[in-house]
């Protein structure tokens, strides 16, 4: 046989051979996988306790490390003159109360002398018509005044009242129970709503831990789900937080959320702003389509699996996800059940006719 006629010959015979191809069905179902996650461990709840009212820091019942409890007694204020406001108001109190027997008094004697001269008019004579009217009219009068005094007596009492409750803020109370991780005031300091805070106060029995979860694990995220940690003051011991608050919205920065799960402290392991290791269980929320490792073919222009289509390859564009096991979930335009090449190359050419040797499943 002439040499160029067989060259074409073997040739072509192999890129026959070449075009042989074992193809696999595009799997999908739903995948669990788990990713380490960093979080931080955050009180229950936290605040800074200020003075509502001015006044001298006489007495801190507490300092740093104390446990306390919801109610109890932590700063002691002085305000003299808050004291002398509080007695001006009482000695009001009493004068109005005063003025208002008195109008009671002036009421009693005023009925009394129209009961007198209308029971004495019943004699024809006895009493003029307009002595009557004068009666009448001064012990309205009299009622009048008793309603002015007595309302004169009311709001003093409450501006009593109220002083009293404002005195009452020179009592700082803890409004929860935690322990007092910060001391800013000593006795003799000025304190007011407008200075610093004294004391903060953290809730520690329970804590909160903030994990930010990546966009494309957040689907599978479920409240009420146990999630384990580890914290490096434990290398060797696992805890578990359950997910509790889901924050809807994603960081357009970092294209992360928040979750925040709550974890039990009782035994003060933990401390507030500590970091933990949080194993993510990453659950998809639908289902991943999911082909061999091998049939992603990557080249400095793209990323694709070949489809086998009516006999011939068709490059399919994709873009990579995790991976589980010796499966790679993809993202493109495949469907579930479709033909993919296992054992993919870009020797293949897009619009090559192919013959499937055998149809394997993944």
């Amino acid at each position: 046989m002439n040499p160029g006629k067989l060259f074409l010959v073997l040739a072509a015979a192999a890129a026959l051979a070449a075009q042989n191809v074992q193809t696999v069905k595009v799997e999908s179902k739903p995948v669990s996988r788990t990713v380490l996650l960093t979080g931080e461990l955050l009180p229950y709840q936290k605040v800074d306790l200020h003075a509502r009212v001015s006044g001298f820091v006489e007495k801190v019942q507490v300092d740093r490390g104390s446990v306390v409890k919801e109610g109890d007694l932590l700063v002691t204020l002085s305000a003299p003159e808050m004291e002398a406001q509080v007695a001006e108001s009482e000695a009001k109190v009493k004068a109005a109360e005063s003025a208002a027997a008195e109008a009671r008094a002036r009421l009693v004697a005023a009925e009394s002398t129209y009961e007198r001269l209308s029971k004495a008019s019943a004699t024809e004579g006895a009493v003029s018509g307009q002595e009557l009217q004068l009666a009448k009219q001064a012990a309205e009068a009299a009622r009048d005044a008793v309603r002015a005094a007595e309302a004169l007596a009311a709001a003093a009492k409450a501006s009593v009242g109220v002083l009293k409750k404002v005195q009452q803020y020179l009592d700082i109370r803890a409004p929860f129970s935690g322990v007092i991780t910060e001391r800013m005031a000593h006795p003799g300091t000025l304190a007011g709503p407008a200075t610093g805070p004294l004391l903060r106060l953290e809730q520690v029995a329970r804590l909160r831990l903030v994990v930010a979860v990546p966009e494309a694990d957040f689907g599978g995220v479920r409240a009420g789900a146990k999630v384990p940690f580890q914290v490096a003051a434990f290398p060797n011991r696992t805890f578990t937080g359950v997910v509790a608050r889901v924050a809807p919205s994603v960081d357009p920065k970092t294209r992360k959320a928040p979750v925040e799960l709550d974890v039990a402290n009782q035994s003060g392991a933990f401390a507030p702003g500590m970091y933990a290791e949080v194993n993510w269980p990453a659950r998809s929320a639908e289902p991943a389509l999911l082909v061999p490792a091998t049939s992603i073919v990557r080249t400095t222009e793209r990323v694709f699996v070949i489809r086998v289509r009516n006999g011939r390859a068709e490059w399919v564009n994709v873009r990579p996800g995790f991976r589980d096991g010796g499966l790679v979930q993809v993202f493109g335009d495949l469907r579930a059940g479709d033909a993919v090449v296992k054992n993919a190359s870009d020797e293949i050419r897009d619009g090559a006719e192919l013959k499937s040797l055998s149809a394997a499943s993944n």
